[in-house]
């Protein structure tokens, strides 16, 4: 069975929209403007390229990233690897040509069945409405999370409202750096 990690950018209370600066957002680019930059902050974000074996997105996030990432140095390692897009939507037409082999799922059944498939970890990068759906499901089994030291109020969040039971989880890594982010590795207990 493959491990499914959700990787995020997270404010104190939970937001994960628009860290990087996508324009529309109430507090976008908060990862930049309200934080000093620490490289050693984001070492996680290069052994994630290092470790995964393929890349989950929801439809929104797919469609922000396929037209910068490709191209961008900060991301070789996905370039390569398999892509996968969750969506009821997406058309194989939507799809860029230039980010390698790309799969559209229709459902998280099929979400399932990849986990249960040979291969490495997959890794979901912002995908929040899908994050939201995947952790309801019980399918993710590790969260990696860069926590700032912010609370922003509004916007998207990693984690569901949903009446659930609680969901343990087990610290393997932590680290707190100087800017005040705080490097959060658990594994989903099960």
């Amino acid at each position: 069975m493959r491990t499914l990690i959700s990787t995020a950018l997270v404010s104190l209370d939970g937001v994960v929209e628009a860290p990087g600066g996508e324009p529309g957002y109430r507090n976008t680019g908060w990862t930049v403007k309200l934080v000093d930059f620490l490289p050693e902050a984001y070492e996680i974000k290069g052994r994630e390229q290092e470790e995964a074996a393929a890349l989950l997105l929801g439809r929104v996030s797919y469609e922000a990233f396929s037209p910068v990432w490709p191209d961008m140095a900060e991301f070789p390692g996905y370039r390569a690897m398999p892509k996968y897009v969750v969506s009821t939507t997406l058309a194989e037409d939507d799809l860029v040509t230039n980010w390698g082999e790309t799969t559209i799922l229709r459902s998280l059944d099929e979400v399932a069945a990849l986990k249960e498939g040979e291969g490495g970890p997959i890794i979901v990068h912002g995908s929040a409405a899908l994050n939201r759906s995947l952790s309801d499901a019980g399918l993710i089994d590790r969260y990696h999370l860069l926590v700032f030291p912010l609370l922003l109020g509004a916007g998207k969040r990693l984690f569901s409202d949903t009446d659930k039971d609680a969901q343990k989880l087990r610290l393997v890594e932590h680290e707190v750096y100087a800017n005040g982010i705080q490097k959060n590795v658990f594994d989903v207990v099960r």
